[in-house]
């Protein structure tokens, strides 16, 4: 079933912890998937990369993005183009606040800024909600 907002159900099934599967299209047009942290944030989901994976690549050449959220037999895919945000300021604020989320430890949050994520060229993609499919919500 298509809709073209979030209803309750839906944002309080995104708001749960759970991964993403992040698609995006490979340069022979051959999908690309990857097993990423995500977040709701309003009406957009955020996902965060280290620069130089594929699908930086991938969505730099062609901005086009799907983001599937499962549960057994509940699922929601949002679909659209993606904002690609490379301010590091921004891009580092995001991936303490998905470590936040993920690790519920704020000792590991701070290990992790410090030993990995600060390290790194970040960047964010923010993929507005527009366009859902879902299941079982």
């Amino acid at each position: 079933m298509a809709v073209s907002k979030l209803t309750p159900a839906q944002r309080m099934f995104l708001e749960e912890k759970r991964f993403a599967v992040v698609g995006s299209k490979n340069p022979d047009g051959s999908p690309h998937l990857a097993v990423m942290w995500y977040l709701l944030d309003g009406d957009e989901i955020v996902v965060n990369s280290a620069q130089g994976r594929i699908k930086d690549r991938n969505l730099a050449a062609d901005p086009r993005m799907s983001v599937l959220v499962e549960d057994e037999y509940r699922w929601i895919r949002i679909d659209g183009r993606a904002r690609i945000e490379h301010d590091q300021s921004i891009t580092h604020e995001d991936i303490r606040r998905l470590a936040s989320r993920y690790y519920e430890d704020e000792r590991r949050v701070e290990e992790g800024m410090r030993n990995s994520f600060s390290k790194q060229h970040r960047i964010t993609y923010r993929l507005p909600v527009l366009r859902v499919a879902g299941e079982g919500l």
